[in-house]
């Protein structure tokens, strides 16, 4: 049987994490993920930084600075978002805008590094871990293109690759609960919300310690609760709405298409009749209070159709 004794980690990230005695933590899991020790020097505030209470959606990120000045977007995401790759450009793309003030030289970009622990399925591939860079060969000689000796000694670069903002995606879902290392270690806690007895990877022996659910007050009890209960609910509706969707369309389509296809033909009629059935499911999402990102994602209409709806 499975040891709940410690909080999630996304709701961790929220409600504690941010106070700079527990940066250990994301230290420690930062250490494991890009293989070199990081050192946490503040969290640096953003929109995305702001703490909402209405987090039933659990859109959670964080910014994050280290001691070289590198920039870190921390992101957990439990419900799929078909443009999630989207969101992850346009999040390091704000960022180094962000923190280039006016007046400063391209070279003063800082270091972006986007991490993202999702519980969905993103994109298509069999690993459960997946690291992008930046770049750039020839496509007549196929050589690597490098920085000049100049550029080099200037930036302190070797890379292009070093200049880019660089991705982590880790697919908790599609891990198979085998720790093979001391970053699975850390993969296995996302997922499980346990830490066994032998796990020993960097910031592990501070998760034991601050992150065990009896050590919360009266007040972060609730709010945990709550929020688990919230992933549950989320979870539960998003299922039952898409297996109804799938259900209604089909039968909408069909009858709607046979009345309309008299007239129009039979493909505009099915065409229209899962429409209007989209359109009827997202009033549904609306009323809910979900976000119009997440009745996009589930129902395919755009944020403009939706929109006309309320």
């Amino acid at each position: 049987m499975k040891n709940y004794n410690w909080v999630r980690f996304d709701w961790a990230m929220k409600r504690l994490l941010r106070n700079k005695a527990n940066f250990a933590i994301l230290e420690g899991f930062l250490s494991e993920l890009l293989r070199r020790d990081i050192k946490i020097i503040k969290l640096l505030e953003s929109e995305s930084n702001q703490d909402y209470a209405d987090d039933k959606f659990n859109r959670v990120d964080m910014l994050a600075e280290d001691e070289t000045g590198e920039i870190f977007i921390i992101e957990v995401q439990n419900q799929s978002e078909i443009d999630y790759f989207h969101r992850m450009a346009y999040g390091t793309s704000k960022v180094i805008t962000q923190f280039l003030d006016l007046g400063e030289h391209y070279q003063d970009i800082k270091k972006v590094y986007s991490v993202n622990i999702v519980y969905f399925d993103l994109g298509q591939g069999d690993d459960y871990v997946y690291h992008g860079t930046t770049d750039f060969y020839g496509i007549h000689k196929k050589d690597k293109l490098l920085l000049s000796k100049n550029q080099k000694i200037k930036f302190d670069k070797v890379e292009p690759r070093d200049i880019f903002p660089e991705y982590y995606v880790l697919k908790v879902n599609s891990f198979d609960d085998i720790a093979k290392d001391k970053l699975d270690e850390w993969i296995y806690y996302f997922k499980n919300s346990e830490i066994k007895e032998s796990f020993q990877a960097k910031g592990m022996k501070k998760v034991k310690e601050l992150l065990r659910y009896e050590k919360l007050t009266e007040n972060e009890k609730i709010s945990y609760d709550r929020h688990l209960e919230n992933l549950r609910y989320k979870a539960s509706m998003v299922w039952s709405m898409k297996a109804e969707e799938e259900i209604r369309i089909t039968e909408l389509a069909t009858e709607r298409g046979i009345q309309i296809g008299i007239e129009q033909g039979i493909e505009q009629g099915i065409e229209e009749g899962k429409m209007q059935e989209k359109k009827q499911l997202a009033a549904k999402l609306i009323a809910t209070g979900m976000s119009i990102d997440e009745i996009a994602s589930i129902t395919g209409l755009t944020t403009e159709e939706i929109n006309k709806l309320k």
